[in-house]
């Protein structure tokens, strides 16, 4: 049996040695499982399933496509509430090293969460980001095709981010399958397999006191009214940090910072 996939039941298991460099999965720390839940639930209808990794991990759905994960795991690995994208490697440890020796560190992991390794990192400007190395979710190929979530970096030099990421995550190299990376205006816009993935744009700023103008990952899903939005997370503990016709920048109730964006902007 090769790496690539395995059977489960009557379907494909995907991992990581087939599908890498790719955003493959968005993930949220938080503290309060049952309050989590019930923000989510509120604000952008998310029904919730168990996870095989265990009583503090749920796996949101929309239409019965999975969307997002949370971890109740803030507290106990002393980490912020926070929305994280996670990036498929075929080598944890390696992808690890190749981040520490370019400038950047090493928050958590790699830890093994069966059915793969995880860790959290943050680039040179000081931006989250996770890898996973392993099987993707038994419906990870329904994920990608309904592209509930779109991530961006907002980071201080686009190129130059591009340029760190890419050699972690072998971004634009001669592996086959690789992601491509597209310089388009002042933006740098990573696809895969044909699909826009990801964008990468610059003008953050470290030292800013507003999150939104410091380096991060922002974490966006798609929505059908970005104003129902707002309301809901304002009425459940929540609050609004910038509203457009098309998006809306929230904050959960715990903190989170994430963006919902009107379908028709996709």
């Amino acid at each position: 049996m090769n790496h690539d996939t395995k059977p489960f039941g009557t379907a494909e298991v995907i991992s990581t040695h087939s599908v890498f460099g790719a955003p493959c999965w968005v993930s949220l720390t938080s503290r309060d499982l049952d309050a989590t839940q019930d923000f989510y639930s509120a604000v952008l209808g998310w029904k919730w399933r168990r996870n095989r990794l265990g009583d503090r991990f749920r796996i949101a759905l929309v239409d019965d496509v999975p969307v997002a994960g949370i971890a109740a795991v803030a507290a106990m690995w002393q980490m912020a509430v926070a929305w994280t994208p996670y990036f498929a490697v075929p080598d944890a440890d390696e992808a690890v090293s190749r981040a520490r020796e370019r400038g950047g560190t090493a928050a958590v992991g790699p830890l093994s969460l069966p059915p793969g390794r995880a860790a959290l990192l943050a680039d040179r400007d000081g931006a989250t980001f996770g890898i996973w190395e392993g099987e993707l979710m038994g419906a990870w190929e329904s994920w990608r095709r309904a592209a509930p979530t779109f991530i961006r970096l907002h980071t201080r030099d686009a190129f130059d981010a591009a340029i760190f990421y890419g050699e972690i995550l072998d971004w634009a190299s001669d592996r086959q399958g690789c992601c491509e990376v597209h310089y388009e205006g002042d933006e740098v816009v990573l696809r895969s397999q044909g699909d826009i993935v990801a964008r990468i744009q610059s003008g953050a700023l470290g030292s800013a006191p507003d999150p939104t103008i410091r380096p991060h990952w922002q974490v966006h899903f798609a929505v059908s009214d970005v104003a129902t939005c707002a309301r809901a997370a304002e009425r459940h503990g929540g609050s609004v940090l910038r509203m457009a016709a098309d998006e809306a920048i929230l904050r959960d109730q715990d903190g989170a910072q994430f963006t919902v964006t009107s379908r028709r902007a996709r």
